[in-house]
């Protein structure tokens, strides 16, 4: 049986958007992520309920695909569904849509359930699974890591300190807010000229509340692909709190 899907309409809203007009990589998983809990609590297994059992769901990597982006005042279609899980992770993809039935964005996403208290990853608990009637298999698919950073990368760097409307229920930075610190890196003049076409990120360690956090990236000069960066943000003891890899396009005028 075909996991359950679960769609609805969004109105591309101004500040949703960038200067082109286009929907930012943070607004989109913005809109995926509520269509995701629209379908939760829908099924009877909203936050509330999770919250109830001491645990979160947490993402711990995007795949991202865009055939371009919806742009402001724009009624897109909003798609997802848990397609498969095991006993640790779970496999979530979500498309955007446009108002003629192209497909403007693929997203596959994997998630944990964490435990409030302790930090740690739980397993994924029966009842909490069950109403999205989602495959349980051995392995789920597998999005690869993204490109690393290395000491001969020449970086481009910017600084943040987390602020408290930075944090979200579960306690530490809400995702969205990495995809706007990994690609402020890049100057104006590069966003401007060009368009995102895949990211890969991974989140490898939280961001809490007065943390202060390091943006590099740099450009890939090695690659076949016309147009990758490479991204991560330290942490200020250095350990990695999340790493991304990102493929452009030049935007033609």
């Amino acid at each position: 049986m075909a996991a359950k899907e679960f769609s609805e309409t969004h109105r591309v809203t101004f500040y949703e958007t960038d200067v082109t007009n286009t929907v930012t990589p943070a607004m989109l998983i913005n809109m995926i992520i509520l269509a995701s809990e629209d379908q939760t609590n829908s099924l009877g297994v909203g936050a509330k309920m999770v919250t109830e059992l001491g645990i979160g769901w947490v993402v711990t990597q995007y795949k991202i695909d865009i055939t371009r982006m919806p742009t402001n005042d724009e009624t897109v279609k909003l798609t997802t569904r848990a397609t498969c899980y095991n006993r640790y992770f779970a496999f979530r993809e979500f498309w955007v849509h446009d108002e003629t039935g192209q497909e403007c964005v693929h997203i596959e996403s994997i998630l944990v359930t964490m435990n409030h208290h302790t930090r740690k990853i739980v397993s994924i608990p029966e009842e909490v699974i069950t109403p999205f009637e989602t495959e349980q298999v051995k392995m789920i698919p597998r999005l690869g890591r993204p490109k690393r950073l290395d000491d001969a990368d020449q970086l481009m760097v910017k600084d943040y300190r987390v602020r408290y409307f930075d944090i979200d229920g579960n306690g530490h930075v809400n995702n969205s807010r990495y995809f706007d610190w990994l690609i402020d890196a890049l100057p104006m003049s590069f966003l401007t000229r060009h368009r995102l076409v895949s990211m890969n990120i991974r989140f490898e360690n939280e961001v809490q509340y007065h943390h202060d956090v390091k943006s590099e990236a740099a450009l890939v000069t090695d690659s076949n692909d016309p147009i990758v960066t490479k991204h991560h943000i330290l942490l200020d003891n250095g350990d990695v709190a999340t790493e991304a890899e990102c493929h452009w396009q030049p935007i033609m005028k």
